[in-house]
């Protein structure tokens, strides 16, 4: 597995995509006059690989971004090809892509040309043997002068970083907590065990007291049950009879409504004679009260009658008294 292409576009000096290929699996050497880009060709690699560039802020994203004549660069990228033909990166393709993508608000990554996280960047470089617990796999400049200028201490503890000794010692260490916790936890739990088994016996303590008790209820409710059944039969036999008893009240009282209503027929129908005899007495009256009438006016023109009969008469005997015998 190696590096065998790189493309830059955007990036510090690298104003326009630029394709830098091929690259030899074993030793490349990248020469140039002061000036032509060279610390920025690194710089691109240490920005996709290595952990010179995390937690960038905006303004830091800015500055990576070419600063020149023309068109301002919004975005730029550095894509990091490599040979995979020996599978080293378990994908199953030839060539692996890495990719890392930024603007002034952006900051993404994508693997053979998928988005992804830098944890998921990271957990592919660490399978390669890309640790971070040994970044030496990236010799800046100056590193080496650095090393020759410190302590055999400072070195023996370098070499232990890039030999990935002490990551071993590191993780012996994390393991010896872990088993602490993991034995503090077993104690715990131990004694949570021991909680709970005293626990138990109350509980099944418990639990023959809750069957004696549970029989004895079944038998109160049994009991309950009989008592409550007479009683309901006590008391359906007396709502029977109350039942009977209203039922004959009721009968009795529709006799009583019909009777009633008869006699209330009875009486309207006297109360209809009643008022036509009073008509046909009123009109009676009437009649007699005119029939008296045409008899006073009958006597009073027979008065009349007589009392001119009766001077008509006497005018008579007077005229034949005067007559001459």
């Amino acid at each position: 597995m190696h590096i065998h292409q790189i493309n830059i576009h955007g990036f510090k000096s690298y104003a326009n995509q630029t394709h830098i290929e091929p690259f030899s699996p074993k030793h490349n050497v990248i020469v140039g006059r002061n000036g032509s880009g060279k610390s920025n060709f690194f710089s691109a690699i240490r920005f996709v690989l290595g952990d010179d560039y995390n937690h960038l802020s905006q303004k830091e994203r800015s500055k990576l971004l070419h600063e020149g004549s023309g068109s301002a660069v919004m975005t730029a990228y550095v894509e990091v090809v490599f040979d995979n033909s020996d599978n080293r990166f378990p994908t199953g393709n030839d060539k692996l892509t890495l990719r890392r993508s930024i603007g002034n608000k952006k900051d993404e990554y994508s693997i053979d040309h998928k988005n992804s996280t830098k944890k998921d960047v990271e957990s592919m470089l660490e399978v390669a043997g890309f640790s971070r617990a040994n970044p030496y796999y990236i010799v800046k400049q100056g590193m080496v002068t650095e090393l020759t200028n410190k302590s055999d201490q400072a070195r023996l503890e370098l070499l232990k970083d890039v030999a990935g000794t002490k990551v071993y010692d590191e993780r012996r260490r994390e393991s010896l907590r872990i088993m602490q916790e993991t034995d503090n936890k077993r104690n715990k739990i131990d004694e949570l065990l021991n909680g709970i088994e005293g626990r138990l016996q109350e509980l099944e303590q418990e639990k023959e007291a809750l069957t004696v008790y549970q029989n004895k209820d079944r038998e109160r409710r049994a009991l309950q049950y009989t008592i409550e059944n007479r009683e309901l039969i006590k008391n359906q036999k007396k709502l029977d009879a109350l039942e009977n008893s209203r039922q004959e009240r009721r009968d009795l009282e529709e006799e009583h409504d019909a009777e009633y209503r008869q006699r209330e027929e009875e009486l309207d129908a006297l109360d209809m004679a009643i008022q036509e005899n009073r008509q046909r007495i009123e009109l009676l009256n009437a009649e007699k009260l005119q029939d008296k009438s045409e008899w006073e006016e009958y006597m009073k023109q027979k008065g009349t009658l007589e009392s001119d009969v009766a001077e008509i008469a006497e005018g008579q005997d007077r005229e034949e008294r005067k007559r001459p015998s």
